[in-house]
């Protein structure tokens, strides 16, 4: 789709935000003016897309125009959508979600029916939508260098587009009353007018008051450079700023019906925070404990927090609530990747009900036929996309690791750890480390060395995990260092990790 021609002039754009800046309160004007710093989150990882540009200000909606439904003819008001939106809908008795066809097929709508819409829609950066990263940091196109303020961002395309108001593009949409589909190609966010080299698809459905998403990346970059795994944003969503409360499960005795509680508070500079979300969600609430919720099947990790006041349902507002679903990943240049979560729109009870139709009634198991099951490596790297059959690592550095995504299960209930594996390397044995619910890190007295078989061949490595005496409580991550220290010409194959 091509950019909206109407939209309004950055120089327009700039004396609206002079002149918000003069009828505020002081307090007002504080908040505002400390936007630009909230999108940055070099204290973590990687970017959430979880910061608020304050140059990038709303364009501001008047008159009374309504737009006309997809799905079901039900009209919209504008000042509950972006401007100039061209929206493609799927409703039922309980609920009626919205894409923006004029912005990537980001989801800029969602609602109880006949209700008011709770995305926070403030600039390009907001919505529910999708959000990628990898490297190289910072990440140039075309002889453009993102400003310093982005230069941490790296390679980022997002669904819909730019710090400098250019909307991704439309590849294809369709929408039969059941699923609405879009593909996109999406916008580098630090530069001006930067495609990403890669589509984005998107498949929604709603069923009761949920909406379903699957959601995928497919890569064709012509940097073949495999960077180091990121934290990805899976998926990125804002909330408007009556959904103020953000609450979420995160003990270790998961849909046990214990209470939830507030997610722990932001220590940096930044209203983000994460933890593990044991029952694998999250959500933003109202003082009545309604609202969003983020359901994210096999996933426990979140970053999310409230930015600015709590206030009223305003979709343009400055003010808002932010989650995302967590994931580690390496980003091929070639890689299909693909995710599901759920959005729950209503009480917090309904919420955790849903998210308890998830739940994993087998132990964490990973078989790499296809791909890395959300596992990730420092100081190591694979043969690339596509996985067939088994990872291929190569193990040329010091000190190589390969780490677990997140998850949460007893010790008393993992008592063995089985790795399928063949080797070629001088070394010996392998070290497994595990970390415990509310450790940051592995401990030094959290690991178990085991013999390894180098000749090349697959064996099955039985760790009798029941025998240490540091294997107790919640276990949430593995670490294995397949070998002390690498050097050229190593190597590891791994079939499977998997507890019994």
């Amino acid at each position: 789709m091509m950019k909206n021609v109407n939209r309004t002039p950055r120089s327009w754009k700039l004396l609206k935000y002079l002149h918000k800046l003069w009828t505020c309160t002081r307090s007002q004007a504080q908040t505002i003016e400390t936007q630009d710093s909230l999108r940055d989150p070099t204290s973590y990882t990687c970017t959430p897309r979880a910061i608020f540009h304050v140059f990038l200000c709303r364009t501001l909606l008047s008159g009374s125009t309504l737009l006309l439904s997809a799905a079901h003819g039900a009209e919209i008001s504008t000042n509950q959508l972006p401007e100039g939106a061209q929206m493609s809908y799927l409703d039922n008795e309980q609920i009626k979600v919205g894409v923006d066809l004029k912005r990537g097929g980001a989801i800029v709508f969602l609602a109880p029916a006949n209700g008011e819409n709770l995305v926070n829609n403030f600039d390009l950066g907001r919505q529910i939508q999708l959000s990628f990263y990898s490297g190289p940091i910072p990440y140039e196109s075309k002889g453009q260098r993102p400003i310093k303020h982005w230069e941490h961002i790296g390679w980022n395309p997002i669904q819909t587009g730019d710090d400098f108001d250019n909307p991704s593009r439309i590849l294809a949409h369709s929408n039969d009353g059941h699923t609405l589909y879009v593909k996109t190609t999406p916008m580098q966010w630090p530069l001006n007018n930067i495609p990403g080299e890669c589509t984005f698809e998107s498949w929604l459905e709603i069923e009761g008051a949920v909406l379903k998403a699957k959601a995928r990346l497919n890569n064709a970059r012509t940097d073949h450079t495999q960077y180091q795994a990121r934290l990805q944003e899976l998926p990125a969503m804002y909330a408007n700023a009556t959904l103020h409360r953000v609450l979420s499960y995160t003990g270790i005795h998961p849909f046990t019906g214990q209470p939830a509680s507030p997610a722990p508070a932001a220590t940096g500079q930044h209203p983000w925070s994460m933890w593990l979300g044991t029952e694998h969600w999250a959500a933003l609430l109202n003082t009545n404990d309604w609202g969003l919720g983020l359901i994210t099947p096999g996933r426990i990790h979140f970053t999310g927090g409230f930015a600015g006041q709590p206030g009223h349902n305003r979709t343009l507002g400055n003010a808002a609530g932010y989650l995302a679903g967590q994931g580690t990943e390496l980003i091929d240049h070639n890689i299909t990747y693909t995710f599901e979560y759920e959005i729950v729109v209503g009480s917090l009870d309904e919420i955790r009900a849903r998210a308890a139709t998830h739940q994993s009634k087998t132990l964490p198991a990973w078989t790499f036929d296809n791909d890395r099951q959300g596992w990730h490596y420092l100081k190591a790297g694979d043969a690339g996309w596509p996985i067939k059959k088994h990872l291929h690592i190569a193990l040329e550095q010091e000190d190589p690791q390969l780490i677990s995504p997140f998850f949460c299960v007893s010790a008393k209930n993992t008592s063995r750890l089985v790795i399928e594996a063949a080797y070629n390397t001088p070394h010996r044995h392998a070290t497994l480390f595990w970390q415990r619910h509310g450790e940051a890190a592995p401990t030094a007295l959290n690991r178990v060395t085991f013999p390894i078989n180098a000749d090349h061949q697959f064996h099955r490595y039985v760790i009798d995990l029941a025998a240490e005496k540091e294997y107790y409580g919640a276990i949430t991550r593995l670490r294995l260092d397949p070998v002390p220290t690498g050097k050229s010409g190593d190597w590891v194959k791994i079939r499977s990790i998997r507890f019994e």
